[in-house]
């Protein structure tokens, strides 16, 4: 039998059901992505990308085999370095959501970048930090660079803007330095090795006192040539100073981690690897008033002292010595005199000198020397040609007096005759020759048809 209990158990019913609402459920449903799922990163293709007035920035994100729908809000989607369009491959930074009113699933996005330039970032980071492990970035195997160059290999496009900066500014502040283009492709698959090739011929070849490796702005694609691996090694390997000038002033690469210096423009490189040639001459003449003043001052304190002396003598009236000594005194006074102005007259003839030998480099007469040499070079050139030509004239002559010599036609002319056959042969023989046979006799002036009427033997 059943007791009492069990009736009041079927009179109660199952448990109340919990009903949602579609808002409840969908906010319920957010939350649990938003709880399980932190920021991610995701990768794929942009298709109907859409910008409406309100700033913000909606697409869908897709592979081959799947699409998630997309928004960026402001103002992150007004940072953007880009502009995205369809069908760009992109890397995205972003949250898991749910869109209420709809009940959909979608990312919002905080951050977005060409997928290509990330990866290019991340090798970039990820060869800086093997690369500075390794100890090819301490600041102890920095080397400092020459305070006069003689000699500047400027490795580069030849055709770049940044090799017309760099001979510019070295021209205006020193024109004493030689500086030699090393043109190599600074872009590209084949740089690189270009690159590599030349610094390895460059430090080899004993001839430089720095190189200079640099290029113009760009894309950090662009620039890659200058994150290579291969390149960092042959800058740490050189045996001369290098230093890196890559790109503007915000960019930084592998190689300028890597030189001796680094610095932000290829402009600024040449400023820093040569002095100014006019500051250079303000400091000589400063050097100059400075070496006069101290003469001047040396030879007041002389002076000074040779009076004091004097008033010394004069206090203890040695009549005769004293006379002596003022002979002797004036004496000395004109030699110190001539001496201090030999010794300025030799430190102004060595500013002079100096000064002359800066403007004797100045381009413009290196310039007219080599056209001058030029000149003469061509003339010697000329004369050279001229002599061989009568040379050549003299023996062709020779040769043609020679040939002519030993020639059948001047034997001809001496009275003989050459007889041919009726098929043109040469008759060496009256053998074989019968009465009745046309002949041909080839004389010095023309030829004369014969007929053999008899034979003799």
């Amino acid at each position: 039998m059943r007791s009492p209990d069990d009736y009041s158990s079927d009179q109660a019913g199952p448990p109340p059901r919990q009903i949602l609402t579609p808002s409840s459920l969908n906010r319920l449903v957010r939350d649990l992505l938003e709880d399980a799922l932190p920021l991610i990163w995701i990768e794929g293709e942009l298709s109907n990308v859409a910008r409406p007035a309100s700033g913000h920035l909606y697409f869908t994100l897709k592979d081959a085999n799947a699409q998630v729908r997309c928004a960026m809000f402001r103002p992150k989607s007004t940072w953007l370095k880009f502009r995205p369009g369809d069908g760009m491959h992109v890397l995205v930074r972003a949250r898991v959501g749910l869109y209420e009113p709809r009940g959909e699933f979608q990312l919002v996005a905080e951050h977005m970048e060409p997928a290509g330039e990330g990866a290019l970032q991340r090798e970039f980071e990820q060869l800086k930090a093997r690369l500075d492990a390794e100890g090819l970035f301490h600041p102890d195997r920095k080397r400092a660079l020459p305070r006069y160059a003689r000699r500047i290999g400027v490795i580069t496009s030849a055709t770049g803007a940044a090799i017309r900066d760099v001979l510019s500014v070295m021209s205006r502040r020193w024109p004493l330095a030689d500086v030699e283009v090393l043109p190599v492709p600074v872009q590209g698959r084949e740089a690189p090795p270009a690159i590599v090739q030349m610094l390895r011929r460059a430090s080899a070849s004993g001839r430089y006192d720095v190189l200079l490796l640099t290029r113009g702005g760009g894309s950090l694609e662009d620039l890659w040539a200058f994150n290579d691996e291969q390149v960092a090694r042959a800058i740490h390997a050189s045996a001369v100073p290098v230093v890196s000038a890559v790109g503007h002033e915000i960019d930084f690469s592998i190689a300028d981690f890597v030189a001796d210096l680094r610095a932000p423009t290829p402009s600024a490189a040449a400023e820093l690897l040569v002095p100014d040639a006019h500051a250079l001459q303000r400091h000589l003449r400063q050097l100059q008033q400075r070496l006069v003043t101290l003469e001047q001052r040396r030879l007041q304190s002389r002076s000074q002292r040779v009076d004091h002396l004097f008033a010394r003598l004069q206090a203890q009236r040695p009549q005769a010595r004293l006379a002596r000594d003022r002979e002797r005194l004036t004496h000395l006074h004109r030699r110190l005199l001539g001496v201090q102005r030999e010794q300025t007259q030799r430190r102004r003839n060595q500013v002079e000198r100096a000064h002359a030998r800066l403007l004797a480099q100045h381009p413009r007469l290196r310039l007219m020397l080599l056209q001058r040499r030029s000149a003469e070079l061509m003339q010697r050139l000329r004369h050279a040609i001229e002599r061989k030509l009568e040379r050549e004239r003299l023996n062709l002559r020779q040769t043609g007096r020679a040939l002519h010599a030993i020639s059948p036609l001047a034997t001809l002319e001496r009275g003989y005759s050459i007889l041919f056959d009726k098929d043109g042969k040469v008759l060496r023989s009256a053998a074989g020759v019968d009465e009745g046979t046309p002949v041909r006799a080839r004389l010095a002036d023309g030829e004369l048809p014969l007929m053999v009427t008899k034979k003799s033997h």
